[in-house]
């Protein structure tokens, strides 16, 4: 489908304002808290910048990228959120075989492991570079940002956001257009503009304002057109045996996943048969 006969209007969506950020890096921590991830070895410059870690990974879900520059001849610091853009026509979802990914009526796209085959197409399919792969497991799944969705049904606001003192708002995606636009209207001085990922992509449900150029801090440039009906023709120029060879061990992966859900599952069965038989004597 194309967005033009689709209303996100009312989805949920992220406005990270990068002239407020302060790069204290407390969406970061509050990430890893609310999804309970683990704790990465890192170095201070990964020569990229000065953001640690230094990308994102199957640990990391979101991170605040760090900017250096040269302003009135004075060096200067910008400062944004790096996360799941939360498309609104998801091209990871379009090329998934299985249905792993979907994109939410509150906006999230949210990811199910238990459908996923490991074939990672959704990684090729990203414009934005955001689904990683669990290498140091041995049968790995995907991993990515939720959009907190988990919160989102309890009534409460994504974890980053609530955490962050300065930058982010959050609410519906039409709400957060309106305001981007004010404020660009109220500071023509301060930001660039263009609000970054109102078309990227056919929409997203994460907004950026800027006040530097957008390729200049390292923001991607991806077309303005929902990607699903680029997906899978690009990926039909794949070679045929990467993708027999791929799909082999894509079925393999899933045999493997489900035969070890099913032994957890009789593991939990059994478990909880004896403490009920222990309750009854």
């Amino acid at each position: 489908m194309s967005s033009a006969t689709n209303d996100y209007s009312k989805t949920r969506a992220f406005l990270i304002d990068t002239t407020k950020c302060t790069g204290c890096r407390g969406c970061q921590v509050a990430c890893k808290q609310w999804n309970q991830l683990k704790a990465e070895e890192t170095s201070f410059f990964s020569g990229e910048g000065y953001q640690n870690p230094p990308s994102m990974s199957e640990h990391t879900f979101t991170r605040v990228k760090f900017k250096d520059y040269q302003k009135n001849g004075q060096n200067e610091f910008a400062f944004y959120k790096e996360m799941c853009m939360h498309c609104n026509e998801p091209a990871c979802a379009s090329v998934c075989p299985v249905g792993a990914f979907r994109k939410t009526a509150e906006g999230p796209v949210v990811y199910d492991a238990k459908r996923c085959i490991g074939c990672r197409f959704c990684m090729v399919a990203c414009p934005f570079g955001v689904p990683k792969y669990e290498w140091s497991k041995a049968f790995p799944l995907v991993k990515k940002c939720t959009g907190c969705f988990s919160r989102l049904k309890a009534g409460l606001e994504p974890a980053c956001a609530t955490a962050c003192p300065t930058a982010i708002t959050y609410g519906s995606r039409a709400e957060m257009l309106k305001e981007a636009e004010k404020r660009i209207a109220a500071r023509p001085d301060r930001y660039v503009k263009v609000v970054y990922g109102k078309e990227e992509a056919g929409g997203t449900s994460v907004l950026y304002l800027t006040h530097q150029p957008l390729d200049e801090l390292g923001f991607k440039q991806v077309t303005k057109r929902s990607l699903p009906s680029y997906t899978w023709q690009a990926l039909r120029l794949v070679p045929g045996i990467f993708l027999t060879v791929g799909g082999s061990l894509s079925l393999l992966s899933w045999f493997t996943h489900r035969k070890d859900r099913l032994k957890k599952e009789e593991e939990q069965r059994q478990a909880s048969s004896h403490k009920a038989k222990e309750e009854n004597q």
